[in-house]
């Protein structure tokens, strides 16, 4: 018991102390107007499977009305935590998939409360990512302007591997460069330019960039 007491007792000044700091916070915090207001935050996701790809267009952010004592929501993303909404994407599968933005998936401040999310579901389709390689041509201009036309045009690689979501990559049979001009090509040049995907969603596995050769003839 004397151990008890003692160890009760012992900086019994500083302990006081802290508990009157700590009934004083608590008092302000609780004693604060509670107000609405509204954030927009960013959406973000985890655990993807690493076989499959987003094929629809994303949704980038969502808006959340948010409660909670003044102090607190003045507060919000101004040195403290950052509202997010995080949806967990794990076991899903190719297809579309609906996901509900609800309190369990919405990161928020302490004390902060979610009353609604607008819009308050998103939608994804999915896809298998699909890899395979594409042919491309140079889009040449301005040939014959001063006399010459084109005697031969090689493109260094004459094919590249594009990688996306399998049904948006199947659709795409072809690529093109951007446009070379060959109106002051009198003989034979190279030019460094990049190719061009017509699908934002598929993307060059390394480089876009290819070596346009072309040799001109006098017509």
């Amino acid at each position: 018991m004397k151990g008890f007491q003692a160890l009760l007792f012992e900086n019994f000044g500083w302990k006081v102390l802290s508990l009157a700091a700590a009934v004083t916070l608590w008092w302000l915090v609780a004693s604060e107007p509670e107000l609405a207001g509204f954030a927009t935050v960013r959406l973000e996701y985890k655990n993807l499977p690493d076989d499959l790809e987003i094929s629809s267009e994303p949704v980038g952010s969502v808006t959340l009305e948010l409660q909670g004592p003044s102090g607190v929501l003045r507060g919000v993303g101004d040195g403290g935590l950052q509202p997010a909404v995080v949806l967990d994407m794990s076991g899903v599968q190719p297809g579309e998939r609906t996901f509900a933005i609800s309190r369990g998936n919405v990161q928020l401040a302490r004390g902060v409360r979610l009353v609604r999310s607008i819009p308050s579901e998103v939608h994804f389709a999915f896809d298998h990512r699909a890899s395979h390689e594409v042919p491309v041509s140079a889009r040449l201009t301005g040939a014959g302007k001063n006399g010459y036309v084109v005697a031969k045009c090689v493109v260094t690689p004459a094919t590249m591997r594009l990688v996306g979501p399998a049904g948006r990559l199947a659709r795409i049979h072809s690529l093109v460069t951007d446009p070379v001009d060959v109106s002051t090509v009198f003989g034979a040049r190279e030019f460094r330019v990049n190719a061009f995907i017509d699908d934002p969603y598929v993307r060059f596995e390394n480089s876009p960039q290819v070596t346009v050769s072309v040799t001109m003839r006098k017509e």
